[in-house]
């Protein structure tokens, strides 16, 4: 299905140009690279492809790469950002700032290195007076790297 309007419809996928307009994050902190699937108020599917390419690598570890745990909850919570805005039916701007202010539950469970493809599964379980939380995992061919639950809220810009 194709993108449509601000709050989209079941079934949205979004290509980086779109996700792009959802997130204010750039190279090299940007680690959503598709979202397969988004249900506004409910929850969303993206990827991130991790290739050999990423900055972590080099120092994370020469002898082994493995992404940094907490840029796979990161991814998440990007993810969850996504959901977020996509909920709202609006889209990031200037006057406020969307932060992630909690984790709970996290858990590393498998390695994430070169050639891999997370699959973010993020679930909205509410949002009250801006404060949304979510539960959220991240799979490797079918079997969990990472789950936690997010906390993030929309504040306006100081």
């Amino acid at each position: 299905m194709s993108e449509a309007g601000e709050g989209g419809m079941r079934g949205d996928r979004m290509d980086i140009h779109q996700i792009l307009d959802y997130l204010p994050h750039r190279y090299p902190i940007l680690l959503v690279d598709r979202v397969l699937e988004v249900v506004p108020g409910e929850r969303i599917t993206a990827l991130k492809n991790v290739s050999v390419n990423e900055p972590f690598f080099p120092g994370h570890y020469p002898h082994h790469p493995v992404m940094p745990g907490v840029l796979i909850v990161e991814a998440m919570a990007q993810t969850a950002a996504i959901l977020s805005f996509k909920t709202m039916g609006s889209k990031p701007d200037d006057k406020s700032v969307y932060y992630f202010v909690g984790i709970d539950n996290a858990r590393f469970k498998k390695p994430v290195g070169p050639g891999d493809q997370l699959v973010i599964d993020v679930r909205l379980q509410g949002n009250k007076r801006g404060i949304w939380k979510f539960s959220a995992s991240a799979t490797v061919d079918g079997q969990v790297a990472s789950e936690a639950d997010l906390i993030c809220a929309v504040r306006p810009t100081p």
